[in-house]
């Protein structure tokens, strides 16, 4: 047992491993000991040291969409519901996601687009939540810290005249750069609705 502890934190080190578990791990009658099932998850940051070991990963048993996520750093998993979001922050991204059900809504997936994200990467998340069939509304929650808000209004009209979308957008957008961002969205001509509250713009895409 102490060998295949050693050796299991001497994965972790090597591997870049965020979590390493042999369970059952047993013993039998004659004293030996065996690993009966393992599991191991593996730093998304490491990616660039380990790629032999991320070339591994099995992308036809993932949504298509998450797959296309993973190519441009986005956090992205796809959900049963019909309202898209997009949201910088896994925390408010949650957040976003329960007020929505909340005001008797279904979110159609979890998508952090994280603090740093650049006007491509909020174009391809744009993208990605408007190339789902079932979404009806797209519900945007940004607060700006490190995010520039203008990033996102522009991310996000840039998309949607690539993709002549017609899906209703809601937009809720505090913080940094915000002035800047809402002149963006009241200069273009797209169908996004501004608001304040997140409150508010939730029961928005209700409607």
């Amino acid at each position: 047992a102490v060998d295949i502890i050693t050796k299991l934190y001497e994965a972790v080190l090597k591997y870049d491993a965020v979590m390493v578990e042999i369970n059952p791990l047993v013993e039998d009658s004659a004293g030996d000991v065996y690993c009966l099932d393992a599991k191991c998850r593996f730093d998304d940051n490491a990616e660039f040291r380990q790629k032999q070991l991320f070339d591994l990963r099995d992308w036809s048993q993932e949504d298509a969409r998450e797959r296309d996520a993973h190519k441009h750093s986005l956090n992205y998993i796809a959900l049963d519901g019909d309202i898209g979001c997009l949201v910088n922050g896994a925390g408010l991204a949650m957040a976003t996601m329960d007020i929505i059900k909340l005001h008797g809504g279904n979110p159609a997936n979890f998508l952090d687009v994280g603090g740093g994200a650049t006007v491509t990467q909020v174009t391809e998340a744009f993208k990605l939540i408007a190339s789902d069939p079932k979404v009806r509304a797209i519900l945007v929650n940004i607060f700006g810290g490190i995010m520039r808000c203008d990033v996102i209004a522009e991310g996000i009209i840039r998309a949607a005249e690539m993709l002549n979308s017609k899906i209703p957008i809601v937009c809720r957008l505090q913080g940094t750069q915000v002035d800047d961002a809402k002149a963006l969205i009241a200069s273009s001509k797209l169908q996004i609705l501004a608001c304040e509250n997140l409150d508010e713009a939730a029961k928005m895409n209700q409607v």
